[in-house]
């Protein structure tokens, strides 16, 4: 059985991309919308999602992109952009892993995409303003720029894998999963001991 084909391949590239979501918002979309559009690795978009691979959405999604890479390198604006980000990411992951579901029903593949997706996008953003909270604590900010660059190359990365090699994506979504849950107990900790008389 061709595992491109097949509705698991669709599930898993679209958690894949999805969480890329959490460390990046709109770089995966922008990866699903060139990906879809040259047509690479004759993987497709969910039909309702087609306009995602219009040279319009391309142009969108790129200048958007551009801008958040260098809003991160940016004193201050990269902690109000993770205000923002967390809800952000977790639409966008919503909406990035909907587009890849394929041959689903639709309040399935609805659900799945809201709760995997968006879900899954939310916790890594915060697991990843979490630590650049810690960053700036720790490093006076001079290490944001550091985490800002991993951030990037990691949706860059997982968004490349979710594509080509799912089973893989799904393995670093766990990890990223597992990161993220560890960072903000860690933070949660922190946080109380500081409340604490």
């Amino acid at each position: 059985m061709d595992l491109y084909g097949t509705e698991v391949f669709s599930i898993m590239l679209g958690i894949g991309l999805a969480a890329a979501c959490g460390l990046r918002v709109f770089l995966p979309l922008l990866v699903a919308s060139l990906f879809s559009h040259f047509n690479i690795a004759g993987i497709g978009l969910n039909e309702s999602f087609a306009w995602m691979g219009s040279w319009p959405a391309m142009i969108a999604f790129g200048i958007a992109t551009c801008v958040e890479l260098l809003s991160y390198y940016i004193p201050f604006v990269d902690h109000a952009l993770d205000v923002i980000a967390v809800p952000l990411s977790s639409i966008a992951g919503t909406l990035v892993a909907m587009s890849a579901f394929m041959d689903m029903p639709s309040l399935f593949s609805c659900g799945l995409a809201l709760i995997a997706g968006g879900g899954i996008a939310g916790l890594i953003s915060t697991g990843t303003a979490a630590t650049r909270v810690a960053s700036t604590t720790t490093t006076a900010g001079l290490g944001n720029h550091m985490v800002s660059t991993a951030e990037t190359v990691g949706a860059i990365t997982l968004s490349l894998v979710a594509w080509f090699i799912p089973v893989l994506a799904i393995l670093v979504v766990l990890g990223l999963i597992f990161l993220s849950v560890r960072i903000l107990s860690k933070a949660r900790r922190t946080i109380r001991r500081s409340q604490a008389p």
